[in-house]
């Protein structure tokens, strides 16, 4: 683990649901920054 990377304790659940958003070769860092710019971009519409 270089120092750039942290570990976050989740449920096995939440894991396998996040591998069912993701795409092949595609990391968790990957799909976790992917749901939060979704997010982000929600977030904006609604406060406009």
């Amino acid at each position: 683990m270089t120092r750039e990377q942290t570990l976050i304790p989740i449920k096995k659940s939440t894991r396998e649901r996040l591998k069912k958003l993701g795409r092949k070769g595609e990391t968790y860092d990957q799909i976790i920054n992917k749901l939060i710019d979704i997010f982000e971009k929600k977030q904006m519409r609604f406060e406009k």
